[in-house]
């Protein structure tokens, strides 16, 4: 019994250091959106700012245009997640349930490619997007956004797809529901903790990402937000550190909402009784 509970307490312990250790980034950057300037030049930094101000978040929004760069980002992620979950899906339900070599190979060629590295494809992705014409356009960038988040989202699906019953898509096809009708009707909707889960991930991946914004967009109202807070660093590579955090702060937002307002959903267990045992 002492060691279960000696056990249990250095779980908890280990899980609450790992939670100070991802909290602490995030804490400082709310403390430093909210300091004057001299305070933030102090030799002794505080944790809670002595004199709150909210002139960085001003002095942010008229240095940079953040609610354009915003919108830019929102349009790109949203875009990028809907239709990546939508030709996932299908592609998932098929490689979930026909388990042939080419369903495997396909599986396997997803995983293998999540180790590429953003430098081996941007040239050829850049000079696709170029003979296309899709260079500087956000429609460029979702069609990037799709194809680098569609490999983890049939990742994803599929195991979400197996762990649906047969039995229901068996009762759909002995009432004469085709492989469509059972795919929109019955495996979709038990779909939905999977599906809203994929989608955040496309989401929230394209909501943060720099590199392939940072070479495909080249004007400034093409621009994402995580491009758009560099311009927060000058030439010398000095920061405008209250301004920095302030954008960055807000910048944050979305994904924190976004996973709060659905994180029921994803932890749901809609499968929950489907079957009866």
């Amino acid at each position: 019994m002492r060691t279960s509970t000696t056990g249990r307490v250095g779980q908890y312990a280990a899980l609450l250091a790992y939670l100070v250790f991802l909290a602490f980034p995030f804490l400082w950057l709310i403390s430093t959106a909210f300091k004057s300037p001299r305070e933030l030049g102090s030799l002794h930094p505080t944790w809670i700012p002595r004199d709150p101000t909210l002139d960085n978040f001003r002095q942010a929004f008229d240095e940079q245009p953040l609610l354009r760069a915003a919108g830019n980002s929102l349009v790109a992620a949203a875009a990028a997640a809907v239709i990546a979950v939508l030709i996932a899906t299908p592609l998932a339900y098929v490689m979930a349930r026909h388990r042939t070599r080419l369903a495997k190979a396909a599986t396997g060629w997803v995983v293998v490619s999540q180790a590429f590295p953003l430098v081996l494809v941007i040239i050829p992705l850049f000079l696709v997007l170029k003979n296309l014409r899709l260079i500087n356009s956000l429609t460029g960038l979702v069609l990037v956004y799709v194809v680098w988040a569609l490999p983890f989202a049939l990742w994803m699906l599929v195991g979400y797809v197996r762990a649906v019953p047969t039995e229901l898509e068996e009762a759909a096809a002995v009432d004469g529901a085709g492989r469509l009708r059972t795919l929109v009707s019955v495996t979709a909707p038990l779909l939905a903790p999977g599906l809203v889960a994929t989608a955040l991930f496309a989401f929230i991946t394209a909501w943060n990402e720099f590199f392939f914004a940072l070479v495909l967009l080249k004007t400034s109202d093409k621009q994402t937000l995580p491009v758009v807070l560099t311009h927060f660093i000058g030439a010398e590579g000095v920061a405008d550190l209250g301004p920095l955090a302030a954008a960055a702060f807000l910048a944050t937002l979305p994904s924190l909402i976004i996973f709060a307002i659905i994180q029921r959903r994803i932890t749901g267990g809609m499968l929950a009784g489907a079957v009866k045992s």
